[in-house]
């Protein structure tokens, strides 16, 4: 019983420390300059910002009603996180869409998030669990919608929320920046897309919190590994589709 009872202690305080996941403690979200990294980021995955764009740091205070400063470290985080591009008497731009590194971004994550899943059904709370759950909410109505900002959150919110459950903080702040990568290429696919997919995508990822929820580690790691599966087939294929819009075209390497 007393190990039972310290078990769930630590898996608590594993959970508690894991919830402040991001690079520096400093970085809480309710900061400015959380808010500002988190809008850049929304609108470079949603290539509001486009692939190769110079970003001029005046501009982006305007844009996001920030000082300088905040969006300075804001884009120092992007740029460790590899979504930026810094160069000296260059300035600063959005790093291209490149078909290589996120397949690479993929494989690592294949060995990351199917254990922090596994994880996840061995220490997540009943909090953790509501969240994943909560986290597709309106889902359906965004497909149909084509809410590609909701989408986005939503994504983000689940994969946070896996990496958060865990445990693992070393965990987390390898995966988070590897989902914010792959991101770029799932706005990307939404085009090539039905809505009856995307619905199916979100059942994939449904069936991962009720692997979690049944504390079924080896279920849980199974139903991650669908989830990125099906990615890549849809990153492939929008790639491989012809369309007008060059800007947003991915870099490939053979």
């Amino acid at each position: 019983m007393k190990s039972d009872v310290s078990s769930r202690r630590r898996a608590a305080a594993q959970r508690q420390v894991a919830q402040s996941w991001t690079p520096q403690a400093e970085w809480a979200p309710e900061l400015l300059k959380a808010r500002v990294y988190d809008s850049i980021l929304l609108d470079i995955v949603l290539c509001v910002l486009a692939p190769g764009s110079r970003l001029d740091e005046q501009d982006l205070a305007s844009r996001y009603g920030a000082g300088l400063a905040g969006v300075r470290e804001a884009l120092g985080r992007l740029a460790l996180e590899g979504l930026v591009v810094r160069r000296a008497r260059a300035g600063t731009t959005v790093a291209p869409l490149d078909l290589l590194e996120v397949r690479q971004a993929v494989e690592a994550r294949r060995l990351i998030e199917p254990h922090c899943a596994a994880l996840a059904a061995s220490n997540a709370g009943p909090e953790d669990i509501a969240r994943l759950r909560a986290a597709f909410d309106g889902a359906e109505a965004a497909i149909r919608a084509r809410d590609a900002v909701a989408l986005v959150r939503m994504d983000q919110t689940f994969h946070e929320a896996i990496a958060q459950a865990g445990g693992n903080l070393t965990l987390a702040r390898i995966l988070i920046p590897l989902q914010h990568k792959a991101s770029r290429f799932w706005v990307y696919s939404m085009d090539d897309d039905t809505d009856e997919n995307r619905l199916a995508e979100i059942h994939r990822h449904l069936e991962v919190v009720d692997r979690i929820a049944a504390r079924d580690p080896e279920g849980a790691r199974v139903a991650v590994l669908r989830t990125l599966g099906a990615f890549v087939d849809d990153a492939n294929r929008a790639v491989n589709t012809p369309r007008d819009d060059t800007a947003r075209a991915p870099q490939t390497h053979a």
